[in-house]
């Protein structure tokens, strides 16, 4: 007789995914762009939601369908998948998206109750929250548990009262849109949906999912792509509903907020001005839990994918790169967002290719050709928009299309597949009339 997971055990599951993908980015992104696209709110938090909802559910369903990595990138030389994950391991978890995380639970979370808050009280928070972070991952049977049915119910409370809060009772009118979002504002929604790192993440975050799966006792396999699919269906209506609540708070907070330096102090000036003294706790609550539930999510991919390549035992690694992440935490906020960014540009197009590629795969007439030709097209081209947000003069390729709004890479990359089924199908004649 075939296990099956309980209601209760699936919205756990789900909670638990939501809670994964919920960190730094999707909380201080949202309400900037929002302030930006004013009057545009609607194109610009479409767009948002594209790379910052749509694509994290469809890589997850592709992680469902292919089995997990591994099926992802059959097609491409062993040596490469394996080189393309410890890239995209080492930038969602301890170069950058964990120790984020970090630092947004203390700039969000900590800080404003500290008086003289220094390098110092960054250090001792730091340590302590990636303790507690470490204390969690280190139970990977007991995840679902943990975060699904304990952490995430208390976060998605908070946020559920915030967003009723800022519908109820907004505290500006919507202004004009600035900047891009005057000319373009779906595709700079598009493009800021980057940010989250929620598409790259979802490739990996698969694999920890379908472990909390099979710890409940599921051992078929499709059981547990139909679980893993309804886990990424309810993190998408979450991470849908967070971004919506807060594109509103942004663009109805021009007046209170307007010069806030970033998302995080735009959220933090309306929370106040919502629930006066009591908002800053309400803040401090959904980021210090969402930051927290993240980590544990990125540590522990992390720590299973490396264990899985080294001698090094599960343990081992998680207590590394928990420590890695404490440090790369002390660099500070915006300098670590400024050296990031390129990394960002360079690997979403790549993840994003590999997701379509998957999708696509049954009916490519030569799916190594193809995946092989369009991976090397996508990664070529990302690093031209990954040169240019890292301030070097790439003006010599301003004739690609969508070169100024930060997608070079999309039309070669479509040509490169349509040329590589051209190619693939006429190979595969070929040798179907010389058999």
């Amino acid at each position: 007789m075939k296990k099956t997971l309980k209601v209760t055990d699936i919205l756990a599951l789900g909670f638990m995914t939501f809670a994964f993908f919920l960190g730094a980015g999707n909380i201080i992104f949202p309400p900037q762009a929002g302030q930006q696209a004013g009057e545009h709110l609607i194109p610009a938090m479409l767009g948002f939601l594209s790379t910052g909802v749509s694509l994290p559910l469809i890589a997850i369903i592709a992680v469902a369908l292919a089995g997990g990595w591994k099926g992802l990138t059959r097609d491409l030389p062993s040596k490469v998948a394996t080189l393309l994950a410890v890239l995209i391991f080492i930038v969602i978890g301890p170069a950058f998206a964990a120790p984020r995380a970090g630092l947004v639970a203390y700039e969000m979370g900590v800080k404003p109750f500290i008086a003289d808050a220094g390098q110092l009280s960054l250090t001792i928070f730091s340590i302590v929250f990636f303790a507690i972070a470490l204390f969690l991952s280190r139970s990977r049977g007991n995840l679902v548990d943990l975060v699904g049915k304990f952490l995430t119910p208390i976060l998605f409370i908070a946020l559920v009262a915030l967003a009723v809060a800022v519908v109820v009772n907004p505290q500006d009118a919507i202004e004009a849109a600035k900047g891009d979002y005057v000319d373009m504002p779906f595709l700079k929604g598009f493009v800021e949906g980057y940010n989250t790192l929620d598409a790259v993440a979802a490739l990996l975050f698969g694999m920890v999912i379908v472990d909390a799966v099979r710890s409940k006792g599921i051992t078929d396999e499709v059981a547990t792509r139909k679980y893993l699919i309804c886990a990424g269906l309810i993190a998408a209506a979450g991470l849908a509903f967070v971004y919506i609540s807060l594109f509103y708070l942004g663009a109805t907070s021009g007046v209170i907020a307007g010069s806030a330096a970033n998302g995080g102090d735009i959220l933090a000036i309306y929370v106040a001005a919502l629930f006066g003294p009591a908002g800053q706790m309400i803040l401090s609550l959904i980021v210090l839990l969402a930051c927290l539930t993240t980590v544990v999510g990125l540590l522990t991919a992390c720590s299973e994918y490396f264990s899985s390549l080294t001698k090094w035992s599960y343990e081992k690694w998680v207590t590394l790169l928990a420590v890695i992440c404490c440090v790369v935490a002390n660099v500070g906020l915006n300098q670590l967002i400024t050296i990031s960014l390129p990394a960002l540009f360079a690997l979403y197009p790549i993840a994003m290719a590999l997701v379509m590629l998957t999708f696509i795969r049954r009916w490519l007439p030569n799916p190594v050709l193809s995946y092989r030709v369009v991976m090397i097209v996508a990664l070529s081209f990302s690093l031209i928009d990954a040169a240019k947000v890292a301030g070097f003069d790439v003006s010599a390729f301003r004739i690609i299309p969508l070169f100024d709004y930060g997608m070079a890479w999309l039309l070669p990359t479509a040509i490169a597949l349509v040329i590589t089924c051209v190619i693939g199908g006429k190979v595969a004649q070929q040798a179907r009339q010389t058999a």
